[in-house]
């Protein structure tokens, strides 16, 4: 077991030959959405991911699912749409869904088990950036946000529509570009919001980033303020608290978004510095936004300076 349960990475790997390794992960979730196609396309990313954020590539996925049986407001063409979204995804992945398992459940539910390669030299993990090392975020955040928005109709066209791009968007160019010039960590951003899932980076070392260089969706921020916050992100917030310092012109919104609870976020990558421009030109080719939004610092107690 070269990455088992003992620490917070995305997924496990386990090395079968010198030449080869297994990712294994499982992930799945309620709606985020209320389109079933969007939402099997949205969960299917955000399972993959998890591969992707390994620096493996994924071969093969199992659906994972909870429906409603004999339900007039939840048909059956209902999860007919969610499992077709699901397996475009994965095709987009380069992958196909080869089975999987169902059960009855009064809430729908949808998801996947993914099989990924790596070979066991050349995997990633959360921990692995060393002070100095710079930051680089692909996709924007702010989707736990928007889709608290979405559920109570507050939400724009603008938003809805920003927010489900960028869940449904695979994190495989990202995590091809970052094989490609070589980075020392990564993880992606997802129900830990972007400081959390910072923090579980740093193995000895500490962060700083500043809030004007980390990317926003359309719209996130002024919902934001507005009061579209999940739980989730405000638990993240507290849980975080004791070792992030804001700088005192944060306000509590913005330090909310940097908490936000994500779905299918972006990846997260701790590289070189004199990598980062390679990084940040093959990322833009490849046609994934993304940006430098900070750097590790050594700090042996793990904390996290967040700049205006």
């Amino acid at each position: 077991m070269l990455v088992g349960p003992k620490t917070a990475d995305d997924a496990a790997v386990y090395r079968i030959s010198d030449e080869l390794a297994l990712i294994q992960t499982v992930d799945f979730f309620t709606p985020v959405v209320d389109d079933p196609y969007q939402f099997g396309a949205i969960a299917a990313a955000n399972s993959l991911s998890d591969v992707y954020a390994m620096g493996g590539r994924p071969v093969l996925a199992l659906n994972v699912v909870g429906f409603p049986r004999g339900s007039d407001v939840t048909p059956m063409s209902m999860l007919a749409e969610i499992l077709r979204g699901g397996a475009e995804k994965a095709r987009e992945a380069g992958i196909d869904i080869v089975g999987g398992h169902t059960v009855d459940d009064q809430e729908p539910k949808y998801g996947l088990c993914v099989t990924g390669f790596v070979h066991p030299k050349a995997y990633w993990t959360n921990i692995g950036g060393a002070a100095g090392d710079r930051l680089v975020l692909t996709k924007p955040i702010g989707t736990g946000i928007v889709t608290t928005a979405m559920k109570a109709g507050t939400a724009g066209e603008d938003a809805m529509r920003s927010a489900v791009t960028a869940m449904a968007t695979l994190n495989r160019a990202a995590a091809e570009v970052g094989r490609k010039v070589g980075v020392r960590a990564c993880t992606d951003i997802t129900g830990f919001g972007l400081l959390g899932h910072l923090r579980e980076m740093l193995g000895g070392v500490g962060a700083r980033i500043r809030l004007s260089a980390v990317p926003i969706l359309p719209g996130a921020r002024e919902l934001a303020a507005k009061g579209a916050i999940p739980g989730g992100s405000r638990r993240n917030k507290e849980s975080l608290d004791r070792i992030v310092n804001y700088h005192d012109g944060i306000d509590e919104v913005d330090r909310l978004l940097l908490c936000d609870a994500q779905t299918s976020g972006g990846l997260l990558f701790a590289v070189e510095p004199g990598r980062t421009t390679d990084l940040l030109s093959g990322l833009s080719e490849a046609g994934v936004p993304a940006a430098a939004i900070g750097e590790l610092v050594a700090e042996p107690e793990g904390r996290i300076e967040v700049a205006p």
